[in-house]
């Protein structure tokens, strides 16, 4: 293992990935941040390449390819109104940089990975592209896993599959862009809004880590999870259907 201070080679991220518990034959939705790595050599497509290796053509890669910018700069007022982020919303046919990142970017871009339609598009290589791209019900419908780059459990796409079985309009409302905010931009512009008191997600990682469901390592200077994605998602979904208020840490309304 290379120290701190030196690159990270494709040599290196392979047999950080394997320490992790990735294989071949392995269908992964894959989420990352680039900068957490430290320095690697040949940056993005090294990290791609490496996936691509390890996963193999008998197993498959998804990523999330939304055309949407880059967090755009925040003002003191808008922080002040509640805003968390903001970001510009591209066509659906937009192949520029995103704000997904440069790996995923990288990804996107490669020979045999399917694009997949619309706003909330998905990008797949490996085993069943086709089918995969089409989304992530795919994915969790095949058993895959999630590997979370140096980023948490806030940035799994998957998560939101376990939403299909409704979040109250009490706890929607804390995420709501309130209309006299709204009406200052335009429909182009993505607004992130609020929040509850308590973060599900985070809180579905730590219940998730407790039950030993999530492998955790470093590679380089980046720490790294990977895990089944639809036993962790499980564990969300259960919590919506039965108890999402203090899920969320909000005050269960009378009644």
């Amino acid at each position: 293992m290379p120290s701190a201070a030196a690159p990270l080679s494709r040599r290196d991220l392979e047999a950080g990935l394997r320490r992790l518990g990735l294989a071949a034959g392995m269908i992964v939705e894959v989420h990352s941040a680039l900068s957490r790595f430290g320095w690697v050599d040949g940056g993005a497509e090294a990290v791609v390449d490496a996936l691509m290796a390890v996963v193999g053509p008998e197993g498959a890669l998804v990523m999330t390819a939304q055309p949407i910018s880059k967090p755009l700069p925040l003002s003191e007022e808008e922080r002040r109104r509640g805003i968390r982020a903001k970001a510009r919303r591209y066509d659906e046919d937009y192949d520029g940089p995103t704000g997904m990142g440069a790996i995923a970017d990288a990804f996107r871009r490669r020979p045999g990975a399917v694009l997949g339609p619309g706003f909330h598009r998905v990008c797949a290589w490996g085993r069943d592209a086709q089918r995969l791209s089409r989304g992530y019900p795919e994915l969790l419908a095949s058993d895959g896993w999630a590997l979370l780059l140096g980023v948490d459990i806030t940035r799994c796409s998957s998560m939101h599959q376990a939403e299909r079985v409704g979040i109250p309009p009490e706890i929607r409302a804390f995420f709501t862009v309130p209309d006299d905010i709204r009406r200052h931009y335009p429909d182009d512009i993505f607004l992130a809004y609020g929040g509850t008191p308590r973060d599900a997600w985070l809180w579905v990682q730590d219940e998730a880590e407790r039950r030993g469901l999530i492998r955790r390592g470093r590679i380089g200077q980046a720490e790294c999870r990977l895990f089944r994605a639809a036993a962790v998602v499980g564990i969300y979904e259960h919590a919506l259907r039965t108890d999402p208020y203090t899920l969320f840490g909000v005050e269960r309304p009378e009644g």
